[in-house]
């Protein structure tokens, strides 16, 4: 039986402890059995990271100095799908996503430059079934235990995919607009120099549309706020199901203006979205009880109100377009001269009489 001291030193040399520990590589969530393990076997001259990986819910991995993996711990059959052989049969790297490729590589050379403190960082690893599974991967380098003996790397792997999943729904609420459902203005803000950056990288076309709900503030002051804001809510909605291409992505930009962004889409083709757009709303009705009216409702009797007449309500549109040509001109892109000609056109449309599209007052924004 091993003396408590014993323990004590086995444990700082797998959990991080003292100085000289493969610091957190390795967890230790069925700490009792691996204690009865330890006891039971380290006379026998077992591996200390074998024995505690035999009992870690982590995947547990010794990679070469090159990559190869030469142990792999039970848990990644759980974990991963993988049996621990089949781990063994190929390079761990290959199941690194190929975003995340050089995120890996990165993280292995500073590991192997800064073994004392090894490197961690959050990796997409394919499962066995082709899905991938994010990981919190800590790595590490560690010399053989004799001078003969050659460096490997130490590497554990963490399942955080429900963590990952809590924090991109909380991102997706700080970047959605709660009466809309469309997205905020940081998230257009972000978008747009997004697809900007892109198209300029392509080559490829960018086509905003700016929207505005024609004399809201008479609206809200003759209805009522509460009426206001399901008028918003329902405009939105219609705004939100003409961005139906993939790529294609609507926002509310602040108070009663709306916007569209279209990758790929030449000035003719946004215009068409528009004018679809403009007739859609321009058909909308808002019932005193704030629900939406069907077709041909256009009046509703309430107690109070003998008649009452369904709201209706029209947007006006401006559209812009920006072309970018020459490669040398990318350093010069400026998404916000898209959003200025955008709202230059809206400016014109209501200037003009309201519920109407109108299109680029320039010829396409050439970069």
């Amino acid at each position: 039986m091993l003396s408590d001291d014993s323990l004590r030193r086995i444990r700082e040399q797998w959990t991080g402890n003292s100085t000289s520990s493969q610091l957190s590589l390795v967890s230790m969530p069925r700490a009792r059995h691996g204690e009865e393990a330890i006891t039971a076997t380290a006379t026998h001259g077992l591996d200390p990271f074998q024995l505690m990986a035999e009992y870690s819910m982590d995947v547990l991995c010794r990679l070469t100095m090159d990559g190869r993996c030469i142990y792999a711990s039970p848990s990644a059959t759980e974990v991963l799908g993988w049996k621990p052989r089949e781990m063994e049969e190929q390079f761990p790297g290959d199941l690194i996503h190929p975003e995340d490729a050089e995120t890996a590589r990165h993280q292995m050379e500073v590991a192997n430059a800064q073994w004392e403190q090894g490197a961690r960082g959050t990796l997409r690893v394919r499962h066995r079934d082709g899905h991938y599974v994010w990981m919190d991967v800590a790595t590490r380098a560690m010399p053989g235990q004799t001078a003969a003996q050659p460096w490997q790397m130490l590497v554990s792997l963490r399942d955080v995919s429900a963590l990952r999943l809590r924090a991109e729904a909380l991102e997706a609420l700080t970047l959605t607009d709660s009466l809309t459902g469309l997205g905020n203005r940081r998230a257009f803000d972000a978008a747009l120099h997004r697809e900007a950056s892109r198209a300029f990288r392509e080559r490829s076309l960018l086509s905003l549309l700016m929207l505005d709900v024609d004399n809201f503030k008479r609206f809200n002051d003759l209805n009522g706020h509460q009426r206001g804001d399901a008028c918003l809510s329902m405009i939105g909605h219609a705004i939100g199901s003409a961005a139906r291409r993939p790529g294609d992505a609507a926002f509310r930009y602040g108070g009663e203006e709306m916007a569209i962004l279209l990758p790929s889409t030449d000035t003719s083709g946004a215009c068409l979205i528009a004018e679809t757009l403009r007739a859609q709303v321009e058909t909308l009705k808002l019932r005193p009880d704030l629900s939406q009216a069907v077709d041909g409702e256009a009046e509703v009797q309430t107690p109070r109100r003998p008649l009452l007449r369904a709201l209706r309500v029209t947007v006006s549109i401006g559209v812009a377009t920006m072309e970018p040509r020459a490669v040398e001109a990318a350093a010069e892109c400026n998404p916000e001269r898209l959003v200025a000609a955008a709202d230059r056109a809206l400016y014109k449309a209501k200037q003009g009489g309201r519920n109407r599209v109108v299109g680029p007052l320039m010829p396409a924004i050439k970069a």
